[in-house]
């Protein structure tokens, strides 16, 4: 059934309107959740640099594509061996927004549900549902109803109470020559009292100009702890939007760390909110911009309840014309006493046509707290370039042992000794290619 709206809609949605249809083989409240999402995008249509939280970011690309599917891709194995982290437990492949089975691996554990989101939707009701109707609390509204209405796939990751999984569990979001098209996918990951997990999503693409609407929401309940890494290398001219949407419980840890090294145009968002006493927060991340790429990291971290604790550090590297941002929000309510909350903005700039704007924030109704927020933007150490250039090193290569040794600071607060180790790897060959003006 196609969308049918009696109101003006913003110029941009009448496409996604003309090639709306739900699936008859989907559950019925699931088309009406899409209708609902395809009506609130066509109310809202894209956000402007008018918008604060949007000021850093150029959405034309977007603007001037259309609606499209992918066509069905040949993705060779060997290129996920490439990608895939070694130590991982299981993996879930997602090829243009599409749960790939035989590229992935799923075993069967006791206590842990995980697979695709289209799976949940025909097997687990109470999974989808909660995937379907998450209420992000960011400020990427628009994206998040025309997630709503066209997402294809996703996965679903659910570990029953005291269940710890030992290795991480791997996700790869795969573009292949997806020119034009529009991925929309939508997750879950739920972990119940007591639980552990790692979580490492990966997003990367071969070509095309593609853009990704990705939407995860995360629940962690009592005393349960999440580590979660994403890494974005996408295709050179596509366009990343990805935002999490994260609930702790009480005493709830979750670390999380994102870090974009590819794409034109990428936007890492995240809102999250500790709604139980003693939870704690940690969500770092790095960006590296280049050419004309853009990289923006926009987080909100808001403590509902007393004892909380929040630990941000975001470093940034922009070179050539690259403009990287970094937007961050820390808000205490007013019972949340004995917030301890600190988030740290350092960037660097190599060359004289790079941009960095940084904004961090802090927003406290609470007057028993201890909170603190700071940001850096300069150039490369010219007392530490000289030392390595007199010791015989090379400037080129100079240079990226300096920024190498200014993102490590970020990559290190992955706990997980593996996933630390795959980081920096993946780090190593983007500075590898890294085109710097002096």
């Amino acid at each position: 059934m196609s969308a049918v709206v009696d109101f003006p809609v913003k110029a941009e949605a009448r496409d996604y309107l003309a090639c709306f249809a739900t699936d008859p083989n989907e559950p019925g409240w699931l088309g009406r959740r899409r209708r609902q999402g395809l009506t609130r995008f066509a109310e809202l249509g894209w956000p402007t640099r008018r918008s604060e939280s949007w000021r850093y970011l150029d959405l034309s690309p977007i603007a001037k594509t259309r609606p499209a599917r992918p066509s069905a891709p040949s993705i060779d194995a060997a290129v996920i061996e490439r990608m895939a982290l070694p130590q991982a437990g299981q993996r879930i492949v997602l090829v243009d927004g599409r749960f790939a089975p035989g590229l992935s691996t799923l075993d069967r554990v006791a206590g842990v549900w995980f697979g695709s989101t289209a799976q949940a939707i025909r097997d687990r009701a109470d999974l989808a549902r909660a995937v379907a109707v998450a209420t992000p609390l960011g400020d990427s509204e628009a994206f998040d109803a025309l997630n709503a209405a066209f997402f294809s796939d996703g996965f679903v990751l659910e570990v029953a109470p005291a269940i710890t999984l030992d290795r991480p569990i791997e996700i790869i979001h795969l573009a292949g020559e997806a020119s034009g098209a529009s991925l929309h996918t939508r997750s879950l990951i739920a972990l119940g009292a007591g639980a552990h997990a790692t979580v490492i999503e990966t997003y990367a693409g071969s070509g095309g100009r593609y853009w990704r609407d990705d939407l995860v929401t995360i629940r962690i309940g009592e005393r349960a702890e999440l580590e979660r890494v994403v890494l974005v290398e996408e295709a050179a001219e596509a366009v990343h939007l990805g935002e999490v949407v994260a609930t702790l419980g009480a005493a709830a840890r979750l670390s999380n760390f994102a870090l974009l090294l590819g794409g034109r145009t990428v936007r890492h968002e995240a809102g999250v909110r500790l709604t139980g006493e003693g939870a704690r927060c940690t969500y770092d991340g790095a960006f590296i911009v280049t050419g004309r790429d853009e990289a923006n990291i926009v987080t909100a971290i808001d403590h509902a309840a007393p004892g909380c604790q929040t630990r941000e550090l975001v470093k940034g590297v922009a070179a050539d014309r690259g403009h990287g941002a970094f937007q961050g929000r820390i808000i205490v309510r007013p019972d949340a006493q004995k917030t301890d909350a600190h988030q740290l903005s350092r960037n660097l700039i190599i060359g004289d046509r790079a941009v960095i704007d940084t904004k961090p924030e802090l927003e406290i109704h609470a007057d028993d707290v201890k909170c603190s927020h700071g940001a850096s933007v300069g150039d490369l150490d010219e007392a530490a370039m000289f030392y390595l250039r007199s010791r015989g090193i090379a400037e080129a290569e100079a240079r990226r042992l300096l920024i190498d040794g200014f993102l490590r600071e970020a990559v290190e607060t992955v706990g997980q000794l593996d996933l630390h180790a795959y980081l920096l790897r993946r780090l190593a060959h983007r500075l590898a290619s890294l085109e710097a003006t002096p």
